[in-house]
């Protein structure tokens, strides 16, 4: 069985490499690709579902953007399972912040160059936000094209989507990205921030082997 993987906002495998997993899943990690110019979020959907072979069964594993993104294929190519970490199942699971820049459309009013790796302000601002106490956070944001990072990030202030039943939900109890105020996720993490996946990935990993069986 093949366990397709998404990553989040600006990360690549590297912020999933600690878990692990039931002998027999083939892991499959599903790059993020730049998307177009002013390209629609759902054909950019459609371009990432490509990488899934749903000639067989399969799941599907994303974290925070990645898990919105796993939800959005999930409607193109169903999975068996569908599991998210630190990510949101519906847009009214979304904080004061996001929907602050849902409403004011203040990513858009951002100019490209703050999201240039060059810039201290994108990193020291998602370092705030992910795990301020973890002095290795940015070797986890591999991903640095700036037009990806802004586009992504208008992505999901402006995500819509009802909730679909099935979808397991992985939550931290320290989260500021998704606050689990704002949700009724299946599991939770103690005493953990968004960055979950590397900080508490023994416990994770116990999770998702009974649920990726």
């Amino acid at each position: 069985m093949k366990l397709y993987t998404i990553s989040g906002l600006g990360a690549d495998e590297k912020v999933l490499e600690k878990l692990t997993f039931n002998p027999g899943l083939e892991i499959v990690h599903i790059p993020w690709l730049i998307p177009d110019l002013d390209e629609d979020f759902h054909h950019y959907v459609s371009r990432m579902s490509a990488f899934v072979d749903d000639s067989e069964d399969f799941y599907l594993l994303g974290y925070s953007f990645g898990g919105i993104l796993v939800q959005e294929i999930h409607k193109l190519k169903p999975a068996k399972k569908i599991v998210i970490m630190a990510s949101i199942r519906c847009d009214s699971e979304k904080s004061k912040l996001i929907l602050a820049g849902q409403k004011t459309n203040a990513v858009r009013y951002i100019p490209l160059r703050i999201f240039n790796d060059k810039s201290t302000f994108f990193y020291t601002f998602f370092r705030k936000l992910f795990d301020p106490k973890n002095p290795k956070l940015t070797q986890y944001f591999r991903v640095k094209d700036p037009y990806y990072l802004k586009w992504s990030m208008d992505k999901v202030a402006h995500w819509k989507f009802d909730k679909i039943p099935d979808v397991i939900q992985i939550l931290a109890d320290k989260d500021i990205v998704f606050p689990i105020k704002n949700s009724q996720p299946d599991f939770v993490i103690k005493n953990a921030t968004h960055l979950f996946p590397v900080t508490k990935h023994k416990e994770v990993s116990e999770i998702l082997k009974t649920i990726f069986v």
